[in-house]
């Protein structure tokens, strides 16, 4: 049975069956384990957790002073009982009405908690490929628990985590990839109108996609100059490889193993590793591949510097009617915006500005900050400006490096 008892009480071969607190509050990316390890049992007492439950029909038992209990014992024990459960009650209700109703979030009002995520989430897929690597099974329930938190920190502001995430370094890229993917795959779920079911589905796949490269020779990866034919065929292995690591390392649903297998497939029948036509490419396939495509080229690549978001979304239009599904893609430029967050856009009152946040329902209209007069040749103090409210227009995107912003993705974030 269940039952809860005060981290001090842990000892080996315990079964833990939650860690109470936020998942982001403690060590352990797995939500239910045995305890067999010295180390893990010194980092959950001194990680500030104060109550566990444990199972104790899947291990030991805690040690208590006497099998039998006084009125006073018991009717405490009642009694506690009564508080978990109302508790649970009360928690219950909470979640509900926030699921019903999530509270809206600025970019700068969700960046900390997006900040916190996505270093959480970065560490834990880090975890999940060297697992991978070593063989054993992929924890499903763990990864389930990244996309949770990844879809919450959409819903109060998609705009934060995605932005964060697309700032890499190339020690960082991989695992960041698959932080950022996930998070593109679920803004489009919700924009695309798909079910809770489906939209953790796309999570999960956008998670997992690349789990593949754990296959690929670091050299080949990392190589910060064109590959050979032969260097490319072994990149082309990698979605096989994903399929094959799910489907015997874990019970993933057909839709996830199937953004890893095909998420490089393209409309034009030109993709690997199968060349599947427009009418063979799943939906979660035709997404994976906008989210991956989006992220991978508006990142900086041991070869080559990152696209700035605005003309990543203009040269992924011109490729849509070959590599996309247009559909899937309009969904993901109105999900995005037409000026992402982080572009550098000129405006008709003569100033240049970042955008640092989407305006539902105006693409056109985005939340900027503006930062440079060119009428006087010189930056400015910072002034947020919700576009919607105002008569100003963008005249066009800009290259931040043409301006002297190399700062431009400190800008969007303060």
């Amino acid at each position: 049975m269940l039952i809860r008892i005060h981290v001090k009480e842990a000892k080996l071969g315990m079964y833990i069956h939650e860690v109470c607190g936020s998942w982001l509050e403690h060590p352990f990316w797995k939500s239910h384990f045995l305890l067999d390890s010295a180390a893990d049992l010194k980092r959950l007492k001194g990680s500030g957790v104060t109550e566990i439950w444990i199972d104790d029909t899947k291990g030991k038992s805690p040690e208590r002073k006497s099998d039998s209990m006084t009125e006073l014992e018991a009717t405490a024990s009642v009694d506690a009982i009564l508080a978990v459960q109302e508790e649970a009650q009360h928690v219950a209700e909470v979640l509900t009405e926030l699921h019903a109703s999530p509270k809206k979030l600025s970019v700068a009002d969700e960046m900390k908690q997006a900040e916190d995520v996505c270093h959480h989430a970065e560490e834990q897929v880090k975890h999940l490929f060297t697992q991978a690597r070593l063989g054993k099974a992929l924890d499903k329930e763990g990864s389930l628990n990244i996309v949770a938190e990844i879809s919450n920190s959409i819903f109060r502001n998609q705009n934060a985590l995605i932005s964060l995430a697309r700032i890499k370094t190339k020690d960082d890229y991989t695992y960041l990839h698959s932080v950022a993917v996930c998070a593109l795959m679920i803004s489009l779920a919700r924009q695309l109108k798909l079910d809770e079911k489906l939209i953790q589905l796309a999570g999960l796949g956008g998670l997992l996609h690349d789990i593949g490269k754990i296959r690929i020779p670091l050299s080949v990866l990392n190589k910060p100059s064109s590959l050979t034919e032969e260097e490319f065929a072994v990149i082309q292995g990698h979605p096989s490889a994903g399929y094959n690591i799910l489907k015997q390392g874990g019970d993933f649903p057909e839709e996830v193993m199937d953004v890893c297998l095909h998420h490089h497939e393209k409309m034009d029948g030109s993709g690997y590793p199968d060349k599947l036509g427009a009418n063979q490419i799943s939906l979660m396939a035709k997404m994976g591949a906008v989210c991956d495509v989006y992220d991978a080229i508006t990142s900086d690549r041991p070869y080559k510097a990152g696209w700035r978001p605005g003309t990543a979304i203009r040269k992924m239009a011109e490729w849509s009617k070959g590599h996309f599904d247009e559909k899937i893609f309009h969904a993901f430029v109105k999900a995005l915006g037409i000026y992402p967050t982080g572009s550098l856009v000129k405006l008709s009152s003569g100033h240049l500005a970042v955008v640092c946040d989407q305006e539902e329902g105006a693409l056109l209209k985005p939340v900027v900050k503006l930062v440079y007069s060119i009428h006087q040749e010189q930056r400015i103090d910072p002034e947020h400006m919700n576009l919607s409210h105002h008569d100003h227009e963008i005249v066009s995107q800009e290259d931040p490096a043409k301006w002297g912003f190399e700062d431009i993705d400190s800008l969007w974030r303060d």
